[in-house]
């Protein structure tokens, strides 16, 4: 019997602003920041705080929603969230329930079998947990709790069951993460912990329609453990129905040492976390003219840009999903075209260059395209002087690396250098025949039929001109001498 997968997934990424989610603290990079040096009575959940809504969270999660097609209820309600871990202070989150900011969204994705529709089933406002470091070794002998991300503002975006494979997973997370990054809402830094994935999984009869007995991966922060993590349990479950077994409603732990999921805790369901709205918040009301005045500010998303590249910059696909995924190298790339002149525009050689060349400078040296000492303008100058001819294509990748060490524009490097492409017709005509009288016996070996003795002479004279000969130029003119040789003539 084959069986399929259906995924749904939860993602939690915390919202970008510049204090938490119910109190004054500030956020700030936890994997950096002294432990505990940001919290207060309120997160730390000491008797008698009273919690305050965070607008500017509020707001960010609003753009998410309207960016995901969701339906805004007028009305929103937090709740209390009853369960006890060491890292939650209180002894129960502020979270989302019955009425949550967003409804019956989408998102579209692209997979290898064509475009995909995922269905959005809520989109709820939240606040992290604190975290745990364990320690003692293989014992475990002691947990210690920083408490710097606990009440961090933080929005949960969980699917319908609509994805079915790794690639289904992977290719919605990729997706899901730039539009956040477009947003401004979420940095996307996943080894930071900012963003994390939680695919709820079961397998079931190819053909089938019912919904088995699903897991939950927790806090996977890379594409490559969703992935992994994914398929792995697709298989081990597959396996268990196979063998007549039965799959247990359970939370797993992804190893990315061992490369296996392992077993948390048995999942909980709804009324295990006996919901009730937080008494000390009042309800949320989202009027028309606020959700209005967010769905008219919010900015070009990626699949938009994506099509707007294919459209006006004549990219293929593979190009404009490269260039849109990451904010900043879209700006890049249009700053770059844009500084080429209008009538010598060449979109297609600027993203080869940006996507190609200095891409391999920027993994090489460790730098990210905002520390890098090549502006837009002059990269497109750099591939302007080579589809004009200045410069050929190999002198141009020497002249980029000199601009990614000293930031100078390649114009006055190749000025300094004496690196222009000699293109002189006559000139380079002169050299071509002088270099087929200086070997007769390879001339007889051309006319004899070997016609690879012709790349021969074109090397030739490439050698002579130091590599800056124009390619087109050189074979004209070879091609031309060594006709008229063919036919008898000087």
């Amino acid at each position: 019997m084959e069986y399929e997968a259906v995924i749904g997934l939860e993602v939690h990424a915390e919202l970008a602003t510049a204090s938490k989610m119910f109190c004054g603290c500030a956020v700030v990079d936890s994997t950096q920041a002294a432990p505990n040096t940001y919290a207060c009575p309120i997160c730390a959940g000491l008797p008698g705080t009273l919690p305050v809504i965070n607008a500017q969270a509020v707001n960010f999660a609003l753009r998410v929603a309207l960016a995901l097609n969701c339906t805004i209820p007028p009305l929103n309600v937090f709740a209390r969230k009853n369960y006890f871990y060491p890292d939650l202070p209180k002894g129960y989150q502020i979270s989302q329930y019955e009425l949550p900011l967003g409804v019956n969204g989408w998102l579209e994705i692209e997979t290898s079998a064509g475009p995909r529709h995922v269905r959005i089933r809520r989109v709820h406002l939240e606040e992290d947990t604190g975290k745990l470091t364990h320690g003692g070794g293989e014992t475990g002998d002691y947990s210690l709790v920083d408490l710097n991300r606990a009440g961090v503002p933080l929005l949960e975006i969980v699917t319908e069951p609509d994805l079915h494979s790794p690639e289904d997973v992977k290719a919605y997370g990729v997706q899901l993460r730039a539009v956040l990054r477009y947003l401004g809402v979420n940095a996307g830094d996943m080894e930071k912990g900012v963003i994390r994935f939680e695919p709820n999984i079961s397998v079931r009869p190819l053909g089938s329609t019912e919904l088995r007995t699903r897991t939950e991966l927790k806090n996977l922060n890379s594409f490559r453990a969703l992935e992994r993590g994914t398929q792995y349990e697709i298989t081990r479950q597959t396996a268990i129905w196979l063998a007549g077994g039965q799959v247990l409603q359970e939370t797993r732990g992804w190893s990315e040492a061992e490369g296996r999921t392992l077993p948390q805790r048995g999942k909980e369901h709804a009324h295990d976390y006996r919901y009730f709205p937080e008494p000390d918040l009042p309800p949320l009301h989202l009027g028309p003219a606020q959700v209005a005045a967010v769905r008219a500010a919010l900015p070009e998303l990626p699949a938009a840009r994506r099509a707007r590249f294919e459209r006006d910059y004549g990219l293929s696909r593979y190009d404009a999903e490269v260039l849109v995924e990451e904010p900043a190298l879209a700006d890049y790339y249009e700053q770059a075209v844009a500084a080429q002149p209008p009538e010598a525009r060449q979109p297609k050689a600027v993203a080869n260059w940006l996507t190609g060349e200095l891409f391999r400078l920027l993994n090489e040296s460790g730098q990210t395209l905002a520390a890098a000492r090549v502006p837009p303008a002059h990269l497109a100058a750099l591939a302007t002087l080579v589809s004009t001819g200045v410069i050929t294509s190999n002198t141009g990748k020497t002249v980029l690396e000199t601009m990614f060490q000293t930031g100078r524009a390649p114009a006055d490097l190749v000025a300094e250098q004496g690196l222009a492409q000699v293109s002189d017709t006559s000139a380079i005509e002169a050299l071509a025949e002088a270099v087929i009288a200086a070997h007769p016996a390879e001339l007889a070996t051309y006319l004899a039929g070997k016609a690879s003795v012709e790349q021969w002479f074109f090397g030739q004279v490439m050698r002579r001109l130091r590599g800056q000969g124009n390619p087109q130029v050189i074979r004209a003119a070879l091609a031309a001498a060594l006709a008229r040789r063919q036919t008898g003539g000087p």
